[in-house]
C-alpha cells in the first residue's frame, strides 16, 4: 500500500498519461484512451473474451469502473449495432493492451473514437491480472481513473476523491438510468443477413419494468412473440395493470437492491396477487425475492463474465451463463413456498427461484446474453409458455 503523504506529482514514465487510484492509496500508472478528464467509481473485472461494446452500454455497470482480464479488447472495432442503451453508464474501463486497429468487417470505428465519442475515460497498460486478484482477495475497492493531456497528475488529491466516493452499498441506481416515460418495443432478434428483424403478430402483451434493461432482454421478448410495452421503474401497479398486461417483467439494472426496494416492493407485492405470470433477471430477481420476504446481500466479488456454470437444480442440467451482478439474494432467507431452481457452481450463490403454485419465477443470470452463450434462452420460452396457460 503507498502512503499519500509520499506520493509523486509527476507521472512514472515518459509514456503514462494516465493513473488508475485506489481508495486504499494503491496507485497504478498506465497510458489514457478514450475521453479526457476523470472517472470515479468501484472497481469491478468482467472475465468475457468477446463483447466489450455490449458491456460497457449495459445499464448494470453504473457507477462502476470495468477491468478486462481478455487482454485484446477493441480489436474488432465498434458498431451501431452491439449495443444494450443508447448511452453507457459505465464510468470508465482498464485494459492490459493497447487498443489496436480494429479488424473485422462488421467495424465502424475504432474502439477509442467511439470511447471518446461517448466520454468514457479508459486506462491500458496495467496488470489486469494482478488487478483482478487484487478483487478476488479483498473485494471491489473504489478507484478513480485521470486521463490528463499534461504531464503532471494531483495523485494525492484523487486518493482523496476516491477514499471519500460513498461506493455502491445503500444507492439505488435504477432510478438513474431508467425510461422517464413508457414505449413499446418491436425489434426482435439480429441475423447476419438481415440485422435486427422487426416483431410481426405479436401473441401476448408483456409490460416491462425498467430498472435498466438491456436491449437484447426487449429482442429475446419479441423473439418469443410478446409485444412490449416498457414502463419506468416506479410506475405504479394501477398504471402497469391498466395495459392489460398477459406477462410482466422485471429486469436487470445497477446499484443495491435493498435501496431500489423502497418504491419498488410495494407494487410488486401488489403485481404477485394479480396471478398475472412474472419473470424477473437480475436486479429484477433481487427485487421480486425481497417482495416476497427474503434478503439480499453484497458480495464479495460478484460474477460478472459470460462463462459462469449455472446448475438446474429441477433438471440436474448444467447451463454456461452469462452474468453481472454485486448482490445476491441470500438463500437461507427464501420463506416457505419459495423455491430456489438455479445455484451457481462457482460459489453456490443462488441464481433462480419459483414461487409454488404461481407462475412467477426469476434468474439472478441472464439467459438473453449479449455477449455470452445462448444456453439458458429457453427461459423465454418458459414465461412464454406460462401466458398461455394463465
Amino acid at each position: 500500500m503507498n502512503d499519500p503523504s509520499s506520493f509523486s506529482y509527476s507521472m512514472a514514465g515518459p509514456s503514462s498519461t494516465a493513473v488508475l487510484v485506489l481508495a486504499d492509496g494503491t496507485v497504478f500508472y498506465g497510458r489514457g484512451v478514450g475521453a479526457f478528464g476523470t472517472a470515479i467509481g468501484e472497481i469491478c473485472f468482467n472475465t468475457s473474451m468477446t463483447g466489450y461494446q455490449e458491456i460497457l452500454t449495459d445499464p448494470s455497470y453504473a457507477e462502476q469502473i470495468i477491468t478486462f482480464t481478455f487482454p485484446h479488447i477493441g480489436n474488432v472495432g465498434t458498431n451501431n449495432e452491439d449495443i444494450e442503451s443508447l448511452h453507457p453508464v459505465a464510468k470508465g474501463l482498464v485494459l492490459r493492451a493497447d487498443i489496436s486497429a480494429p479488424s473485422n468487417f462488421r467495424s465502424a470505428a475504432n474502439l477509442d473514437h467511439w470511447l471518446k465519442e461517448h466520454g468514457l475515460v479508459g486506462i491500458t497498460g496495467l496488470d489486469t491480472r494482478g488487478i483482478t486478484a487484487r478483487i478476488r482477495e479483498s473485494g471491489h475497492p473504489n478507484g478513480i481513473i485521470a486521463y490528463q493531456p499534461s504531464d503532471k497528475i494531483d495523485v494525492a488529491r484523487l486518493h482523496q476523491k476516491a477514499s471519500s466516493w460513498g461506493g455502491l452499498l445503500g444507492r439505488d441506481l435504477a432510478s438513474s438510468v431508467t425510461c422517464s416515460k413508457p414505449y413499446t418495443w418491436s425489434e426482435s432478434l439480429w441475423t447476419l443477413e438481415q440485422g435486427y428483424k422487426s416483431l410481426k403478430n405479436p401473441i401476448f402483451h408483456v409490460v416491462a419494468i425498467d430498472y435498466g434493461i438491456k436491449r437484447n432482454i426487449l429482442r429475446c421478448l419479441a423473439a418469443a412473440g410478446c409485444r412490449v410495452t416498457v414502463v419506468p421503474a416506479n410506475t405504479n401497479a394501477k398504471d402497469i395493470l391498466h395495459y392489460k398486461p398477459d406477462g410482466i417483467f422485471l429486469s436487470n439494472g445497477p446499484g443495491d437492491p435493498a435501496a431500489t426496494s423502497v418504491y419498488a416492493v410495494p407494487i410488486l407485492k401488489q403485481l404477485i396477487q394479480t396471478g398475472i405470470p412474472i419473470f424477473g433477471i437480475c436486479l429484477g430477481h433481487q427485487l421480486l425475492a425481497l417482495s416476497l420476504g427474503a434478503r439480499t446481500e453484497k458480495m464479495h466479488q460478484g460474477h460478472r463474465g459470460a462463462n459462469h456454470p449455472v446448475k438446474d437444480l429441477v433438471t440436474g442440467k448444467v447451463e454456461i451463463t452469462s452474468q453481472n451482478h454485486g448482490f445476491v439474494v441470500d438463500e437461507d432467507s427464501l420463506p416457505p413456498g419459495v423455491n430456489a431452481t438455479h445455484v451457481s457452481l462457482f460459489d453456490k450463490s443462488l441464481e433462480g427461484i419459483n414461487v409454488q403454485g404461481k407462475p412467477i419465477s426469476s434468474v439472478q443470470y441472464h439467459p438473453e446474453a449479449s455477449p455470452g452463450p445462448q444456453d439458458s434462452n429457453y427461459l423465454f420460452d418458459n414465461f412464454f409458455k406460462l401466458m398461455e396457460v394463465s
